[in-house]
């Protein structure tokens, strides 16, 4: 079954926890402390492959966890860092963030890789605590957490040559006999459901790619008859077919079908109606046909026009080799802003402020991921660790900040669920 669209949820290992451990050898009665640092957790990478077609191996698995870092030990033993999830998706795929829609990777490459989830850093152990005023430190961090999100993977096919047009007009047959592709061919409409990639082999050496797209209808653009997921697959193709019934064998006008088509390709993406396009006048071996086509030809003189038979294969070969030529002189497409490797994270403002202040009735709640970022790695059971956290608030300015909103001796101070009294 193909499947080109899957919404997952990604968390990366968290670290592991720093140690508070001391020496403790034969003759050396005041060892100096020795705990290790924890490892760093594994990383949620998505990875292009060739060999996959389909994002089918999401269907039914939608929450990946990567292993969390070991934790630090005495004699200054730090623990392993936990192995990256690589986790395998079609070349070809989008991956965006689900919450904004945010595009973070466009993997077109076979082997491209991109971090969708960081692991989180190992906390250091007491060793890493020692200065010249504090010898004998005893407290030691928590990992950092590791990033979580949920992502949105689409599959935009990879092909040279995108077939479009209304159901029922031939695509699927012109695509059979142009490559070995077998597509499901009968007379009704959307027969083709998923789309189709064939091989066309022009001349020795000389091939190119053909994707059969199903039938767009009016409306396709806004999401009528699956528009948007067809669409999408049209995106990466450098030259378009557009398939006419120039018959008219369903009481269909070809030149208006042919404007509604286009119409929807230019409400999905302005860029598509610049590709290069080529009109296939199928069906022509049918009574009315050499009519139509006379008429087409008058109304869209600025667009090539290949008179074909997808049934018998009358002028099969024409397009095909005109194809081949157009695709010669075509650029590649890139209709996918590529992202930058920073940007290939979780969305970080540089201006946001590291701390929030709120009052509700008489508490001031502190809160910010600056403040979450040294509460996740402090160890409140541990009360130099908790004097520590409480020097870095006011280090970042928060007491003070607090004094200018009016706090005074006594007042609560709430971080996450702990509470202090504030002390001028």
């Amino acid at each position: 079954m193909f499947y080109d669209y899957a919404k997952i949820h990604v968390k990366a290992g968290d670290g592991g926890n720093g140690v508070v451990a001391f020496r403790r050898e034969k003759y050396v009665p005041y060892g100096g402390p020795s705990g290790g640092d924890g490892g760093d957790g594994g990383s949620i990478i998505l990875e292009a492959d060739e060999g996959l077609r389909t994002l089918v191996d999401f269907r039914y698995r939608t929450h990946y966890k990567a292993d969390r870092g070991e934790h630090g030990s005495g004699k200054n033993q730090h623990g392993k860092n936990a192995p990256d999830k690589i986790l395998k998706v079609p070349v070809g795929t989008v991956i965006k963030d689900a919450e904004n829609n945010r595009i973070i990777a466009d993997l077109t490459k076979p082997g491209q890789q991109v971090v969708v989830a960081k692991g989180g850093r190992g906390g250091r152990g007491n060793a890493r605590f020692v200065s010249s005023t504090h010898r004998v430190p005893t407290l030691a961090e928590n990992g950092d957490p590791g990033e979580e999100r949920w992502i949105i993977l689409e599959l935009k096919l990879l092909a040279d040559v995108g077939l479009v047009g209304f159901p029922n007009v031939g695509k699927s047959t012109l695509i059979s006999r142009v490559s070995e592709a077998k597509p499901k061919i009968a007379d009704y409409h959307f027969t083709t459901i998923t789309p189709n990639l064939g091989v066309v082999r022009v001349d020795e050496g000389r091939s190119f790619v053909m994707a059969d797209i199903p039938g767009l209808i009016e409306g396709a653009a806004q999401g009528a008859g699956l528009g948007h997921r067809f669409l999408r697959h049209v995106e990466r193709t450098k030259v378009l077919v557009h398939v006419l019934d120039i018959s008219g064998s369903e009481g269909r006008n070809p030149l208006e079908d042919f404007r509604i088509v286009n119409n929807e390709l230019k409400e999905y993406s302005q860029l598509l109606i610049k590709r290069p396009m080529i009109i296939a006048a199928n069906k022509i071996d049918l009574p009315g046909a050499e009519n139509n086509l006379k008429l087409i030809k008058e109304e869209l003189k600025e667009y090539e026009i290949f008179p074909i038979s997808a049934a018998t294969g009358e002028g099969l070969k024409s397009l095909i080799y005109r194809l081949a030529d157009l695709l010669d002189e075509t650029e590649d497409v890139d209709e996918v802003p590529q992202v930058e490797e920073e940007q290939m994270r979780m969305i970080k403002v540089e201006d946001e402020p590291k701390f929030f202040i709120e009052k509700e009735g008489n508490v001031f709640i502190v809160s910010g991921p600056e403040v979450d970022k040294h509460w996740a790695r402090t160890n409140f059971n541990n009360e130099e660790a908790v004097k520590r956290f409480l020097q870095i608030l006011d280090a970042m300015g928060v007491v003070k900040e607090l004094r200018n909103r009016g706090a005074k001796d006594g007042d609560v101070v709430r971080v996450n669920n702990l509470e202090f009294d504030f002390v001028d």
